[in-house]
């Protein structure tokens, strides 16, 4: 990527995060406003990443910097729509309308991943946060970055679509007294003959995990969902 279109990519992804913030803060007030001061109930949402084989093994290195996420609460309304969706529904990258009500959270630390190091079943946590209970009805990870190594030791040009967030529509519940494992699943894809990658979601590898924080200890088996 060179200068001017890293400068470009960088100011729109400025402007972007600029309107979704204003978006996230005003949500967050009206939600404020309607709780008044009683406490909700929360629970733990763990996300991690992970890579299944797309383009990644033309790859020595693909170090992705996450800097945070955005989770939407599911209304009745996309209750009901997502017992509808299709397979190619999930697997979209398109961002929803910024006037929604995401929440986003920040990681302590922006975390990097290197996706050739997470291929098959492994995973790498980048984060734990409490969430209030209910139901959620897509995560969004904040990809700041990407560094990546070509295996003939070429660089590689890397983004996400529309240098947008990477969204995985797949449904979970945040549940009191739970730790809810997120694993986000995505890899690099070539795109056509211009050298250059997408990071793209693999929506039949997204999975969701339920594991009660007092049983964790007893090895008390989990519970998993996997986007269908």
């Amino acid at each position: 990527m060179n200068e001017h279109d890293h400068e470009s990519a960088t100011a729109s992804r400025r402007d972007y995060l600029r309107a979704t913030g204003a978006a996230a803060a005003a949500s967050v007030a009206g939600l404020a406003g309607c709780m008044g001061g009683a406490e909700a109930a929360t629970g733990t949402l763990a996300t991690r990443v992970s890579d299944q084989p797309g383009d990644i093994g033309d790859f020595e290195s693909c170090v992705v910097t996450i800097a945070g996420y955005w989770v939407k609460p599911e209304s009745d309304e996309e209750s009901d729509a997502t017992a509808t969706e299709t397979e190619s529904d999930s697997e979209s990258t398109e961002t929803p309308d910024e006037s929604d009500a995401r929440q986003y959270h920040e990681l302590e630390s922006p975390q990097e991943a290197d996706l050739v190091e997470l291929q098959g079943d492994r995973s790498a946590l980048i984060g734990e946060q409490e969430l209030e209970t209910g139901t959620y009805a897509f995560l969004q990870l904040d990809v700041t970055g990407v560094e990546a190594t070509l295996a003939d030791g070429g660089d590689a040009t890397v983004d996400t679509p529309g240098n947008a967030p990477l969204q995985f529509k797949q449904s979970f519940d945040i549940r009191e007294n739970t730790r809810t494992q997120f694993t986000a699943d995505f890899t690099p894809v070539k795109r056509g003959q211009s050298g250059s990658y997408l990071l793209k979601p693999v929506a039949q590898e997204t999975t969701v995990s339920y594991e009660s924080i007092e049983a964790t200890s007893t090895g008390t088996a989990n519970e998993t969902a996997t986007s269908e």
